[in-house]
């Protein structure tokens, strides 16, 4: 990427936080503290008259009809304004969110998975934001489930920068497969629509923290057997590619060798498509990445996520790519389903925190460029064993969490 168009994005970025993030931040936390000065009006006039219809956005809807208080499941109207503008709110330390995106927007353009993932445990553990909406699970499942949408869409928005950024980078290293890449997107944008229209505002957060976890776990435990040597007899072709394109870094390195090769399209049909890379041939039907992306991104839509970490395997399985090739080819199909999903969810009234997602997006802008330009010096086998670790740890905290309100450490240390 040139230093211009690096220049460009994070200047951008940077007039998103500074300039559109705060008026966004205004015009939300005035709305809810009006909506909640009214709530506590009329308890305070007839507290046992039922409440007045309440309009408004949706956030503010919600929020009205929230028991006002001190304790957990109520507005604290005494607090200062928190995400979303919410009064007691969590308030989520600017540096801690950037260095958050940016390890986000690292992993994501690393290995073309996790990026929602890793920002979904951001927000939902690191940022307290989980413990928040759970709290208003009885007493305003409403706000619980707006709440539960606006984390939705705030992972979205980080993996969808990710993803267009790591699809331009690895598109001009030669490690997309364009074909394959608009394939999935086209099947992502039907799968992303149809699964953000039916379930916003429909999900706890409750459920989706345990299936959240349940999902990721799931993952772990493919990935696991496919590092096995059953897994990996399967993987011939993926890993001559990956052994070939290794030896080739390695050789520039040394400057003993040219740069390694990029895909070739050889051939493109309704039927089948073929191409190289690093002189390994690959073919695969165009209509089973349709199907396999209309599937991923409904699941993904659904917990808020962008799907890389089901598109890698997909990959990985299917058409037997190398982790380097898996990476970006599903950021541009990642691209496709987080742009549907968000103005999707959006369209539905699903509230954003702008100054907090726009502190993200630089942090994730960051962390996307140094991605591409630094996976070439790990190996395959050890991205996916970072994937694996990651994906157990993730998938068996929130399957407890959120089904059972148990948590890892509880169970280990009591």
């Amino acid at each position: 990427m040139s230093k211009r168009f690096r220049v460009l994005v994070l200047s951008a970025l940077f007039v998103l936080v500074s300039v559109v993030g705060p008026l966004w931040a205004q015009q939300e936390a005035a709305a809810p503290a009006a909506a909640q000065t009214e709530v506590a009006a009329q308890a305070a006039a007839a507290p046992e008259a039922p409440k007045a219809a309440v309009t408004g956005s949706k956030l503010e809807k919600a929020i009205a009809m929230a028991p006002v208080g001190t304790e957990a499941g109520q507005i604290d109207t005494a607090k200062p304004a928190g995400f979303l503008g919410i009064p007691g709110a969590p308030q989520i330390n600017p540096i801690m969110a950037l260095l958050w995106a940016v390890w986000v927007g690292w992993i994501f353009s690393t290995v073309g998975a996790f990026g929602g993932v890793m920002a979904g445990v951001g927000h939902v553990t690191v940022f307290g934001l989980g413990a928040y909406a759970k709290g208003f699970k009885t007493s305003a499942p409403d706000l619980n489930k707006t709440v539960t949408d606006s984390i939705r869409a705030s992972n979205q928005f980080l993996v969808g920068l990710s993803a267009l950024i790591s699809a331009i980078n690895y598109g001009k290293m030669g490690r997309l497969v364009l074909p394959l890449g608009l394939a999935l997107g086209a099947g992502s944008l039907l799968g992303a629509w149809g699964s953000a229209t039916l379930s916003a505002g429909k999900v706890s957060f409750s459920a989706y923290q345990g299936w959240f976890g349940f999902f990721v776990l799931a993952l772990g435990c493919y990935l696991l057997w496919e590092t096995s040597p059953a897994g990996q007899s399967k993987k011939v072709k993926a890993k001559q590619a990956a052994q070939a394109f290794e030896a080739a870094v390695k050789a520039q390195r040394t400057g003993g060798g040219p740069a390694p090769t990029g895909v070739k399209i050889l051939g493109i049909t309704f039927s089948k498509v073929q191409f190289t890379f690093c002189g390994v041939e690959f073919s695969f039907n165009p209509v089973l990445p349709v199907v396999g992306g209309i599937v991923i991104s409904a699941l993904a839509a659904f917990l808020g996520v962008g799907g890389g970490f089901l598109l890698v395997p997909f990959l990985t399985s299917i058409t037997q790519l190398p982790m380097y090739l898996a990476a970006g080819t599903s950021a541009l199909a990642v691209l496709v389903s987080m742009v549907t999903s968000i103005l999707t969810l959006m369209t539905k009234g699903t509230p954003v925190d702008w100054v907090l997602i726009g502190t993200e997006m630089v942090g994730v802008a960051i962390g996307s460029i140094v991605g591409p330009h630094t996976s070439k010096y790990f190996s395959d086998k050890l991205l996916k064993r970072i994937f694996i670790v990651l994906a157990f740890y993730v998938g068996i905290d929130y399957v407890l969490k959120g089904f059972f309100n148990v948590r890892v450490i509880e169970i280990l240390f009591g």
